[in-house]
């Protein structure tokens, strides 16, 4: 499971640490990490964290052992329809070892919606006896020799669970960063700015790079936002918010072009990701991945990007050159794309060291089939030592700024 935050938008950063211990996880990395722990130690096909705010049971974590999760983080209900608020009240034990046997589970709409057959739910509480919400799994089958140790399998990580958001949430910075995520996502205060990709061998836009840009205080760049809300817990439900609006631009560029959207590990393992591109024209869309992104499980991602990549996604390795990251990606992932880094690009006329770096990745890009895209071109003498390199795609300011319209690119 992939242990570090990341997004780009802007430039990619790892998450930082929010522990006291120089080498601790960021909390949304451990509560993860158990949310998926209990689901397989139980067997379950789903296990989320939900969050009670405002009358709504909101879901905060979500781990799935299906393709297409039937929850995604960020998603909410009226409390009162839910299996959750029933167990609190005590209208529903915690454990349903089949819930047709139930007739109050087995009348309520989401049972069906969910195809729900067995549910298990504990209440999430802080030490002082607050309630968050609840650690909840279920799955679509009845379990035929049910024991003791779920409900205590489940009702340990609950209180361990409890104990790491109660730490995030009585932190003053997590309280404020939280505060301003939520700003970010009920006031829709971000926009999606569009990079033009070009084709300089055609002279015409073959993509855009959909770049977030946040419209609230303090200025800063759009990474930190992102680094923010995966310490805070929120990153998914932030990146998701900006891949909806992202993909808008769509039918307003052309058939002959593609949208570049920037994607963390993170978001990729998780099975919001595949929900979201369910019913997309997938062969329109490339994933960037940056290169800062460290990767611990590449079968896992490779798995879950298998599908998407069937179904004509391609996939993009941001930052080559930057760091080593990238050289892993590229070897594991065996990307459709290889971006060049801007440090690689900038003065590649006057440095023959990046000039040599390049023509190897080039070279090796040739030798895989990928196409090579050339970032942060700014000069001339740079797009004169690009096509040397024969490189076909490049953006930067040179060839187009970022903007909030999608317009027809001037020809080079």
């Amino acid at each position: 499971m992939n242990t570090t935050i990341a997004n780009k938008n802007g430039k990619n950063l790892q998450g930082q640490q929010v522990s006291n211990g120089p080498t601790a996880a960021p909390s949304s990395v451990i509560v993860s990490e158990a949310l998926q722990s209990v689901r397989k130690l139980l067997g379950m096909e789903v296990a989320f964290i939900a969050e009670f705010h405002g009358g709504r049971r909101i879901f905060r974590y979500v781990d799935s052992k299906q393709q297409f999760a039937p929850i995604e983080v960020g998603g909410s209900d009226p409390i009162e329809e839910t299996y959750c608020q029933r167990i609190l009240d005590g209208r529903l034990p915690e454990f349903l070892e089949d819930v047709i046997l139930n007739q109050e589970a087995s009348n309520l709409p989401i049972t069906a919606k969910l195809g729900i057959g067995v549910y298990l739910g504990v209440p999430i509480r802080f030490s002082d006896g607050a309630l968050y919400g609840t650690f909840c799994c279920f799955s679509h089958r009845a379990i035929d020799t049910p024991t003791d140790h779920h409900l205590t399998t489940l009702r340990l990580f609950a209180e361990f669970v409890g104990r790491v958001l109660e730490r995030e949430a009585t932190d003053a910075p997590h309280q404020e960063m939280n505060a301003r995520i939520d700003a970010i996502l009920s006031e829709d205060s971000f926009t999606v700015f569009y990079q033009p990709i070009i084709d300089i061998q055609e002279n015409r836009v073959a993509g855009h790079e959909a770049l977030a840009r946040f419209l609230v205080s303090p200025d800063r760049p759009p990474d930190q936002w992102f680094v923010d809300a995966a310490i805070v817990g929120r990153q998914e439900e932030l990146e998701i918010a900006v891949l909806k609006k992202a993909i808008k631009a769509l039918p307003h560029v052309g058939d002959d072009t593609y949208l570049s959207l920037n994607v963390s590990p993170a978001l990729l393992l998780s099975p919001a990701v595949q929900e979201f591109f369910a019913h997309a024209p997938l062969d329109r869309f490339v994933l960037e991945i940056t290169e800062h992104a460290l990767v611990n499980d590449y079968l896992s991602l490779s798995t879950r990007l298998a599908p998407l990549r069937e179904r004509g996604m391609r996939i993009a390795v941001d930052d080559a050159g930057a760091g080593y990251a990238s050289f892993r990606h590229i070897l594991k992932l065996k990307p459709d794309i290889i971006k060049l880094d801007g440090s690689l690009i900038q003065r590649i006329d006057k440095n023959p060291d990046a000039r040599a770096l390049a023509a190897a990745v080039i070279g090796f890009a040739e030798q895989t089939r990928c196409k090579v895209v050339a970032e942060g071109v700014e000069t001339e003498l740079e797009m004169d030592v690009l096509r040397a390199l024969n490189v076909r795609y490049a953006q930067g300011f040179f060839l187009g700024r970022p903007s909030s319209l999608i317009s027809a690119v001037a020809p080079l």
